[in-house]
């Protein structure tokens, strides 16, 4: 009976090998080297040393990115890549199904594979694929510069990674680190998915922030690098604001699921601008005067107070179907609901309960989305939330028309969901819990550094019924699959408030340009006229005009921003029509747009008799700093 199994055994173990070569073919730690002196010049250099047994070897280049939501790892990027063993090359054949997918043959004898390739910086890509450098400044995602070998989980498979930076080049980032001598960094080794989520800061001007609250365990920093000294010049009350942030989040969650915390900052106009959450960092992108401007506060409680929400909403708690086990494996995005929704919600409020915006700023913003989600968004009409989410992997991108096919609409009006959601919790429960204690119960735990908890629509309904009981299910469902055309704003009425609209501009820091476009002529304009959107049956989409056409008069006179304006203003009460002359590619023509209605701006007022709880879930919890 002994020699039977042992001989099963054989047979399984020859037929698993040749079933599935790649398992074997990475059993120890992969020697990474970043050479990023070349950054300047657009060019970052990898060398990899893998160890690897003879035979197939299937390699991959990361294609879905955490946090990204779209297989769009900047494949297109990678150049002059090449495999060598013994000081000998070794030919690799790219996969005819997957561009992110490599194929090598070991040969016989070798034990490593030499790796060398270069990512091309700058570039226009999605996210972390985007422009991260500059001649002073770069962004060093390691997603960019590894291949990985297929078969095994990505926290399974080790990486000792070294990253050499210009001279003189300062850093920060969330890895530890195991020596650093000039401008060569070495880390302590580290499981792939944990080096992918962890991005490398690094500049000639730099500054870092300690913004640790009094008392506070855990250390957080801002690592700002910026393309001026001039730039990284925050001021001592953002820098106490940020403070309560962190001060905030404590109070909210109750717990941290990291090690140490760091705010990556990049302050650049020659960068994309965006924000991507890391569990232990974000990589945060803001404009070279950011920082010293008069709308600091409110870009940084706009950008990096969300992001950093993302660290428990997004990294330690994560929808199952975007948990895949490395890179390859299709995520699905049906609860971005959640993971972005959730934390457009809690990243403005404890904005507002640092003090980076202020009641009347954080009043503005959800006056802001709910406009957008009403007339101004005629898509909801035939797309519902649920597909927003889902259908984001291939439907994002693309000029103008957002009005009509809508976009990444899980942000807003998941934001107005999961109000609507706390306003429920205190009305079901007479006030006895809110919105913090299904954030304490759902984000809550030990912290034993960064890791993962899984969940699915089934664990959020529970976690919401163990605050207060109610038919989630019934309600989630609802506003999922809703097709009104009005805007969700049944947490704001329910907080003391309603949307109006009126012929007050908006505050500073809020928007670009001029948003009353939107609610009055139907147009999102750039400052040159130039058309993003043309919202469907709006009196400027009735005149002929959409997205890609420029506006070049106004009126009979030669096209300004103030000159639109005042023909807005002046429409109220008047019955001639606004005239304007449009480019339309090479041809020009002249459309008359009906509209008689004057300046429209949304605001939040209160309802009269009502208690206001809105300003009630913005009240600061933590002790002042």
């Amino acid at each position: 009976m002994a020699r039977l199994h042992y001989r099963f055994a054989l047979l399984f173990a020859a037929i698993f090998m040749l079933a599935a070569p790649a398992l074997f073919a990475q059993s120890g730690t992969i020697q990474l080297t970043v050479d990023a002196t070349q950054v300047p010049l657009g060019i970052v250099k990898t060398h990899m040393v893998m160890p690897v047994h003879a035979g197939p070897l299937t390699l991959y280049y990361p294609k879905w990115i955490p946090g990204e939501h779209a297989p769009d790892g900047p494949i297109s990027n990678v150049t002059d890549l090449k495999f060598t063993a013994n000081g000998k090359v070794v030919p690799w054949q790219r996969d005819k199904l997957d561009v992110f997918t490599f194929h090598v043959n070991v040969p016989e004898g070798v034990t490593h594979l030499d790796v060398d390739f270069d990512y091309i910086e700058p570039t226009n890509g999605p996210y972390s694929g985007g422009a991260s450098s500059t001649d002073k400044l770069a962004v060093i995602s390691w997603n960019q510069n590894v291949l990985y070998p297929a078969g095994a989980p990505s926290k399974e498979i080790t990486y000792a990674p070294r990253l050499v930076v210009p001279k003189g080049w300062k850093f920060g980032t969330p890895l530890p680190i195991a020596s650093h001598a000039g401008d060569e960094i070495t880390f302590k080794p580290v499981a792939l998915n944990r080096l992918v989520d962890s991005p490398v800061s690094t500049g000639e001007y730099y500054r870092v922030v300690d913004i640790t609250p009094p008392g506070e365990p855990i250390h957080h920093e801002m690592d700002i690098a910026a393309d001026s000294e001039a730039a990284l010049n925050i001021s001592p009350d953002a820098i106490k604001k940020m403070t309560n942030l962190v001060a905030e989040s404590g109070k909210l969650f109750g717990t941290r699921h990291y090690r140490d915390y760091h705010f990556l900052l990049t302050i650049s106009d020659h960068v994309a601008h965006f924000g991507l959450e890391h569990h232990e960092s974000n990589d945060s992108r803001l404009p070279e005067r950011a920082l010293i401007g008069p709308d600091a506060e409110m870009m940084l409680g706009g950008l990096l107070s969300h992001e950093f929400m993302h660290s428990w909403n997004g990294k330690f708690r994560r929808p199952a179907d975007l948990s895949t086990p490395e890179f390859e494996t299709p995520m699905q995005d049906d609860l971005l609901w959640v993971y972005e929704g959730l934390t457009d919600y809690l990243g403005p409020m404890l904005a507002a309960r640092s003090g980076l915006w202020t009641p009347e700023q954080y009043h503005e913003y959800l006056a802001s989305i709910a406009a957008d989600l009403g007339p101004a968004t005629p898509g909801r009409t035939w797309r519902d939330l649920q597909d927003t989410a889902t259908g984001i992997p291939g439907l994002r991108g693309g000029r103008g028309w957002g009005n009509w096919k809508r976009g990444a609409d899980y942000y807003p009006e998941g934001d107005l969901l999961w109000l609507d959601v706390a306003t429920i919790i205190h009305q079901q429960s007479n006030g006895a819990k809110s919105i913090d204690d299904f954030c304490h119960l759902f984000h809550g735990g030990p912290n034993n550094g960064p890791e993962l908890k899984t969940y699915t629509f089934d664990q959020v309904v529970g976690a919401l019924n163990q605050v207060v009981p109610y038919d989630w299910a019934g309600f989630l469902h609802e506003k999922l699959t809703s097709l009104s055309p009005e805007a969700p704003t049944g947490g704001i009425e329910n907080g003391g408030w309603k949307v109006e609209f009126n012929d007050k501009p908006p505050m500073r820091g809020l928007r670009g340009g001029n948003p009353g476009d939107a609610y009055s002529l139907g147009l999102r304009l750039g400052e040159d006229g130039t058309v993003g959107d043309s919202i469907v049956d709006s009196p400027a989409y009735k005149a002929g005009i959409t997205a890609g056409m420029k506006i070049a008069g106004v009126n009979g006179r030669v096209f300004t921003r103030d000159l639109l304006d005042d023909a807005v203003k002046a429409s109220k009460g008047n019955s001639e029509p606004i005239k304007l002359l449009v480019i339309d590619e090479d041809y020009y023509k002249t459309v008359t747009v009906d509209y008689h209605g004057g300046e429209r701006y949304p605001h939040l007022v209160r309802v009269a008799g009502k208690p206001d709880y809105l300003d009630e879930l913005i009240k600061p919890r933590a002790e002042a700093q």
